[in-house]
């Protein structure tokens, strides 16, 4: 299912034995548009500490109470890495976390690998641990993983800090980040949602991440790889649309692109 990242910012986080907090932000991986870690403010509990849950930790989102259950106990939170999450998380954070919960991380081969969602992602029951990628999807997450490690410490990129990023087609500028689409089977990100008011006023238009070329931090830039009239002409969007199956069919096709595998 395709959730409004916006809308699930705030949602009570509750552990097998108590409320731990609710969600105030996701970190996604630039290199997939993979949302990886979960933000969780502990309120009153720890005194305003944040700390980071990897998706992998998710169990049930009920959405009628607005919370998602986790797998681990508070006192686990507690004795968690204490991590500055308003500050870039790099791989060294991120294996403190995973050792401190014995489990393997997202980068390694064969457990928990989402791949470019919006291309060919594939889901697993329950938005959970149990993958089994293609050989493809195998060989492109290793190449991401290498690129990682050769970078050094690739840092994780926060969607409420990308949200108001500048939207650059290769013949100007049409608009800002507004929202993320992101699929709760895999936890990819399939869209971004895009104000248009200054350039097409009153209009919203999605951007799938494929058309994303590239993404200037220090200018806080998202440039596209097509031009205004291609966005002008793609398929309608507005607060009211459904954006389902169907609808990614279409939308994909018109950019060219493999629509998902995985159900929308």
């Amino acid at each position: 299912m395709l959730w409004n990242a916006s809308a699930i910012n705030g949602y009570a986080i509750e552990a097998s034995d108590g409320r731990l907090g609710t969600v105030s932000d996701f970190l996604f991986d630039d290199a997939s548009w993979t949302v990886r870690w979960l933000v969780v403010d502990t309120g009153k509990w720890l005194s305003g500490r944040k700390v980071l849950l990897p998706i992998s930790a998710l169990g049930h989102l009920d959405q009628k109470k607005e919370e998602f259950s986790v797998r681990l106990t508070m006192q686990q939170i507690k004795d968690s890495p204490d991590i500055d999450a308003d500050r870039p998380v790099s791989r060294q954070m991120e294996t403190h976390v995973y050792d401190y919960y014995g489990w393997r991380p997202y980068w390694s081969t064969g457990l928990y690998m989402a791949g470019y969602g919006y291309l060919d992602g594939f889901g697993y029951p329950g938005g959970l641990m149990s993958v089994s990628p293609s050989a493809e999807s195998r060989r492109r997450e290793e190449r991401i993983a290498i690129a990682h490690r050769d970078d050094g410490d690739p840092h994780l990129r926060s969607i409420a800090a990308v949200t108001g990023y500048h939207i650059h087609a290769v013949d100007g500028e049409i608009g800002h980040v507004e929202d993320f689409f992101v699929e709760d089977a895999d936890w990819s990100i399939h869209y971004l949602l895009v104000d248009t008011k200054n350039w097409w006023p009153g209009k919203q238009v999605l951007i799938s991440p494929g058309s994303a070329q590239t993404i200037d931090w220090a200018h806080k830039l998202v440039n596209l790889n097509v031009d205004r009239q291609k966005v002008k002409d793609s398929p309608a969007y507005d607060a009211s649309t459904i954006v389902d199956r169907a609808y990614g069919r279409h939308f994909h096709t018109y950019y060219g692109g493999v629509q998902p595998s995985h159900p929308l």
